[in-house]
């Protein structure tokens, strides 16, 4: 018989690698000229960027907790059926590939689901809202041999290729330094919104919003776009935007999990999200590259070294420095400092190819097999990653990583972060 979700999460945390796949009825046929049936959860704001990436295949089905955005899609899709429950929208038996684009602490539950229905799916960054999830959802992918893709479309660009190439090329030597900085700031800013409506708005489910976390009054503060900055919902600017920027230096090196991580921030607030942090990752080296220690800046912070680029002032990006010289890069931009040591520079013929596009991509490899570039493997390795600086933030401690064991030796009080306490009904 087919295991529960609950068995196999169990098993998988334990470290037990066997999964038997559940029945129900065969998927559509997925040959190249197939277009694959289509489900979103979530249908507005970074939805919207999901659902036109993904023009051009069948969408049968859209779940939103806000009845406004969903009588919106629906009007753009009148033949897909309509749920505010994701838990419904996965009974539709004729559904190929699910992509989720909620709030992250609404990200595992339906991304798990899915994938045990052996159905494909694209979820936004960061993949899960804690460490834990991050593990179970790619251990689940693995386990289920399903197309993955996270939302990091930045790695689909032609910048982001040519700066590994330069990266790889050994152009400036051996790095051992990288820092990462963002102006984001995503915070609740203190305590808890003390003034609360008598009732969610008429078209908001609010309780399906809240999903697996305590529950609250609702508040604007939370829905629809103040969530990233309270612990319960999001995790600040490092969750919602370290795994784009990270990304370039995870690919580049080729880096999964760190040795250790440290944190620094404004004094911590139970409830609230910092305004600014400072998380230092110490990587362990590999045949192809010594360690690296990165830095990750968000908020008004910034490396020291910054300030002498002169003209070179990058809004938010990366700074690799290698002994032979340094990189700076963004989303769209790279350059070889200092400048006129490498003037007569002329880059490498390309040898990564350039994307057919991050949705395709992923669209691509449900009908035809095959990997994705931030396939869950990839991803949950790289999310894992950046929610450990929160974390090292939340603890106070300096942590001592063990991946394979999922445990800090040093300070085991700080796993009680790792993982969150579910919401009755909404249990993992």
């Amino acid at each position: 018989m087919p295991q529960s979700r609950r068995t196999f999460l169990k098993a998988t945390a334990a470290g037990i690698g066997f999964w038997t796949a559940p029945q129900g009825a065969p998927a559509a046929d997925n040959s190249p000229a197939e277009k694959l049936n289509l489900a979103f959860v979530g249908v507005a704001n970074r939805a919207r960027g999901n659902i036109e990436g993904c023009a051009g295949q069948n969408v049968v089905a859209l779940c939103d907790v806000d009845e406004r955005y969903l009588a919106r899609a629906a009007t753009e899709f009148p033949r897909a059926r309509a749920y505010n429950d994701w838990r419904k929208l996965l009974e539709q038996k004729d559904i190929d590939a699910v992509v989720i684009s909620t709030a992250d602490h609404t990200h595992a539950g339906p991304t798990l689901a899915a994938m045990q229905l052996g159905k494909h799916v694209y979820c936004e960054k960061p993949l899960t809202h804690n460490v834990r999830e991050a593990r179970l959802v790619s251990q689940m992918a693995g386990c289920m041999k399903v197309a993955t893709q996270m939302g990091t479309q930045i790695h689909a660009t032609e910048n982001y290729r040519r700066v590994v190439e330069l990266l790889r090329s050994g152009v400036i030597g051996s790095v051992q330094r990288i820092h990462v900085w963002v102006p984001t700031v995503w915070s609740g800013g203190g305590e808890r919104p003390a003034a609360t409506q008598p009732a969610p708005p008429e078209h908001l489910h609010w309780d399906l919003w809240l999903g697996p976390a305590p529950h609250r009054p609702y508040h604007p503060a939370y829905h629809p776009f103040g969530w990233r900055g309270w612990w319960d919902f999001g995790g600040g600017a490092l969750a919602d935007m370290a795994c784009h920027h990270m990304d370039l230096s995870h690919w580049a090196f080729d880096l999964r999990h760190p040795l250790s991580v440290e944190a620094e921030g404004p004094q911590v607030h139970p409830d609230s999200c910092p305004r600014w942090l400072i998380v230092h990752y110490r990587y362990p080296g590999t045949k192809s590259h010594p360690p690296i220690h990165l830095t990750w800046y968000s908020g008004d912070k910034r490396p020291a070294e910054l300030a002498d680029l002169g003209k070179h002032k990058f809004g938010a990006g990366s700074l690799f420095i290698g002994d032979k010289g340094m990189l700076l890069a963004d989303y769209d931009r790279r350059v070889l400092l200092p400048e006129e040591q490498f003037k007569d520079f002329k880059a490498p013929e390309p040898t990564i190819p350039n994307s057919i596009g991050h949705h395709q991509e992923w669209i691509k490899a449900c009908k035809e097999g095959g990997p994705t570039t931030c396939n869950f493997d990839y991803a949950g390795a790289l999310t894992e990653t950046v929610l450990l600086g929160n974390v090292a933030y939340r603890s106070g401690r300096k942590l001592q990583w063990d991946a394979g064991k999922m445990t800090i030796p040093n300070a085991p009080q700080a796993e009680r972060y790792l993982t969150r306490e579910y919401r009755k009904g909404w249990e993992l």
